[in-house]
């Protein structure tokens, strides 16, 4: 099988580190724009990964009839174990592959890359999607967050904003996480989660001047604001946080978040 190696590996942290380090400095965001190789092959659809339908993993673990590896949990189990158990969810690392799977060969030896026919058959299955869901949300927690309307993918802060966004702050391999989650989203047609999730980050850095240091702005400059295989869309967000990042007198408000979220459910667009 063609090997697509995860965006949650040692090289891509260590790329964060380099482009945000004083002797680095951040790169400008038109020379970001030289798409990092993960991203390339997300946005092209893995065409050069092959399914094997021999391999299920996914589906029975999103089914509820396998337990991932190392730790052992159905996924109604480590949902309801680990919801606010944030220790855990900082410090273990190998469920992440197993609650947003993609197909791509991540840290997780025991967790195997998502398969194409896994894809079509966890999408037609209301409970799978649902378990989804849940994850999202339960990591939304965990970053400080709360998920305001699924039809809009809108976000607040969650009441314990302030600790977890400190945590989210020094602690950088929570950015590849989130690089995973943003394509485990697309993979299953819930690109509205994605773009609700990067709009409120960009207002939280224009607007409140939160989670805005050099390594989050390089992981959402380069990595999570191409995690959108609509072009269209993929385009409007990148535009936002070059205006954000280019021009001292344009904000990204809380309305305009608002409004675009709304313009896109009623329109198809995000653009007025």
């Amino acid at each position: 099988m063609a090997r697509v190696i995860s965006s949650h590996s040692s090289s891509h942290l260590r790329n964060l580190r380099t482009s945000c380090s004083p002797s680095h400095p951040v790169r400008s965001f038109a020379s970001a724009m030289a798409l990092p190789q993960d991203i390339r092959e997300f946005l092209e659809g893995y065409p050069d990964v092959p399914d094997d339908p021999r391999l299920n993993a996914n589906v029975e673990f999103y089914s509820n009839r396998r337990r991932c590896r190392p730790d052992n949990l159905l996924i109604d189990e480590l949902h309801q174990q680990w919801k606010t158990d944030y220790a855990k969810l900082e410090y273990k690392h190998g469920y992440i592959q197993w609650l947003f799977p993609l197909q791509e060969y991540g840290m997780n030896y025991e967790a195997q890359p998502l398969q194409k026919h896994e894809i079509a058959t966890m999408k037609a299955d209301a409970a799978v999607m649902e378990r989804l869901h849940r994850s999202y949300m339960m990591m939304l927690g965990f970053y400080g967050m709360e998920l305001v309307s699924r039809e809009t993918g809108e976000l607040r802060r969650a009441d314990n904003w302030e600790d977890r966004y400190r945590n989210l702050v020094r602690a950088p391999h929570n950015n590849l996480r989130i690089s995973r989650i943003l394509k485990c989203l697309s993979e299953f047609g819930l690109e509205r989660l994605n773009a609700g999730f990067l709009l409120f980050v960009l207002v939280e850095q224009s607007a409140r001047k939160q989670l805005d240091t050099s390594m989050l702005r390089s992981s959402m400059d380069r990595w999570w604001a191409n995690c959108l295989r609509n072009d269209e869309e993929r385009r409007w967000v990148n535009d936002m946080v070059r205006r954000v990042r280019s021009q001292s007198d344009f904000v990204f408000t809380e309305d305009e978040y608002r409004n675009s979220l709304r313009r896109r459910k009623e329109t198809g667009s995000f653009r007025a």
